[in-house]
């Protein structure tokens, strides 16, 4: 799969469009094929891990309804909408999508969702707080998409936020292989014209907010973050009362000195290697020993888990220092290379590990991680 931006080089894509106006790519893929069929879609959405809902109007009133669900008939013909996240969590196909966008960061990516909707199918106008490329797979679908500014949003539901009637700056029907690309904070209300898929890849950031209150929970559970302000040369005060600007200056010092590289890498590895939804791991360690791994690598590459998260910093990494699954490990500093490649890759064969196929510390790694559910070999069931 090879994604064509309509000619535009990725760093031309950023430069001009990223997070600055949305984009109608035409074509971005050539003979797009649907990542998996409606009947398997539903399939997944009678399963209990998997984060499934349906939107749908019912008297001229928008609802919305939270998996597993287990039929669909009453719904009828018209006016509905199945979506499905985390696909790339169970789906491989998914991450040969994905692929077409490490142009930017894995660390930025929310998730591939999916949709499927019958003819006047959709979700109603909404705003995104995320960047999502909508890529069209089998079907068409007609996207109206608003300028930024001062919306006003309103509950449609409970589950549905909506925003009111908005002027478009792009009105389209996209076709098979078209991409539709959204900035965060345009307006915008796509139609389903007949049955069709969608694949939609998500990137976000977490608000500062809940990076804070992790912060906090990270402080208290490491028992870190207990210096206290020191000043020896404080003046004398006439107003006690007072918090003055450099004693403002101290508290915002204390603050910042707690958070220097080190302490915000390591809560930041952790915080973004967590899944926000269920993984497909196995209840028990599944008894690889490195004996096997070695062995079976030279016929078949272990494949990375849909939806593992793991990530290196620039600052960590000739330490050795990995984070996956929201956990940090601490490898040495002669693993550096093999922190990259497992970070950096999808899948690890015998070519690329080669100068590790010897190396019994990173083989009984690679063996944990097995065994973990966190990489397989294609012919695990």
């Amino acid at each position: 799969m090879q994604l064509d931006i309509n000619g535009l080089t990725p760093e031309q894509f950023l430069n001009e469009y990223w997070q600055k106006k949305p984009l109608v790519i035409r074509q971005g893929f050539k003979q797009f094929q649907d990542l998996l069929s409606p009947d398997e879609m539903a399939g997944l959405a009678c399963e209990e891990m998997v984060e499934s809902r349906r939107v749908y109007q019912k008297n001229g009133e928008w609802q919305a309804e939270f998996g597993p669900f287990d039929s669909y008939e009453h719904l009828g013909e018209q006016d509905w909408t199945l979506i499905v996240q985390a696909l790339n969590n169970w789906v491989p196909e998914a991450e040969e999508l994905l692929k077409c966008f490490d142009f930017i960061p894995r660390w930025r990516l929310d998730d591939v969702m999916v949709s499927y909707a019958v003819p006047g199918g959709g979700v109603g106008p909404h705003i995104d707080l995320y960047d999502v490329f909508i890529c069209q797979g089998s079907g068409r679908r007609r996207w109206r998409v608003g300028d930024k500014g001062p919306h006003k949003e309103f509950a449609a539901h409970p589950a549905l936020l909506h925003t009111e009637a908005f002027e478009p700056i792009i009105d389209v029907e996209l076709l098979p292989g078209d991409i539709l690309y959204l900035p965060p904070g345009f307006p915008h209300d796509g139609v389903t014209l007949e049955p069709s898929m969608s694949f939609s890849v998500g990137y976000r950031t977490a608000s500062t907010k809940d990076m804070v209150s992790a912060l906090a929970d990270h402080l208290i559970d490491k028992d870190l973050g207990a210096s206290q302000i020191n000043d020896p040369d404080r003046p004398l005060s006439h107003n006690p009362g007072l918090v003055s600007e450099q004693d403002l200056a101290r508290l915002k010092q204390q603050l910042i000195d707690t958070l220097d590289d080190n302490l915000v890498s390591e809560f930041s590895g952790r915080y973004l290697t967590q899944s926000k939804c269920e993984l497909d791991l196995p209840e028990q360690n599944l008894g690889f020993q490195v004996d096997d791994i070695q062995s079976i690598i030279t016929e078949q590459p272990l494949i990375r888990l849909g939806g593992l998260r793991c990530l290196y910093f620039a600052n960590s990494v000739d330490a050795g220092v990995i984070y996956i699954n929201g956990e940090q490990l601490e490898l040495g500093s002669e693993y550096s290379e093999f922190v990259k490649l497992v970070c950096d890759k999808q899948q690890l064969g015998k070519d690329n590990l080669a100068m590790w196929l010897n190396n019994n510390a990173v083989m009984a790694q690679l063996t944990a991680w097995v065994n973990a559910g966190f990489w397989y070999f294609e012919e695990r069931d």
